[in-house]
């Protein structure tokens, strides 16, 4: 599977678009809709910039990596929502914390519903509840309800 359109626009309404290089609220530099890795360093905070092509570009390149994980990990049948659903999660969260999670334990013994109610429990950056991550659990546990 692939992420659909509609999964591409939760990620971007929830990463939001930022031209400049900055630091999430976990420490990460970070640039574009959420991007990260060795091409942002904190040097290139309030320096570094993208275009939005450039940063819609970079999210597919990103998104692949989550998709390889879903589709590696979920054993499963899912629906679309539920893929869409599942990449917002993996995104953020990456893909370790996808493999050692309840969520996917419970999806992969076929409890579609218990896995559903676990996306909220992930809400926590340095281990305060931040609203931004609530409100984007709910509307990806929303997403993966509907089948």
């Amino acid at each position: 599977m692939t992420i659909s359109e509609h999964g591409l626009s939760l990620i971007k309404k929830f990463e939001g678009f930022k031209a400049t290089a900055y630091l999430c609220p976990a420490g990460i530099p970070t640039i574009g809709y959420g991007h990260t890795g060795s091409d942002v360093t904190k040097s290139d905070v309030g320096v570094k910039t993208i275009s939005e092509k450039e940063a819609s570009d970079l999210l597919r390149q990103d998104v692949k990596k989550a998709e390889d994980a879903v589709n590696r990990k979920v054993l499963v049948p899912i629906s679309q929502n539920q893929y869409d659903a599942l990449i917002s999660f993996t995104y953020n969260l990456g893909e370790s914390n996808l493999a050692s999670s309840t969520l996917l334990r419970l999806l992969n013994q076929g409890d579609y519903e218990g896995a559903q109610k676990e996306f909220v429990k992930w809400n926590k950056a340095g281990g305060k509840p931040l609203l931004g991550l609530t409100k984007r659990r709910e509307a990806e546990a929303a997403l993966f309800a509907e089948v």
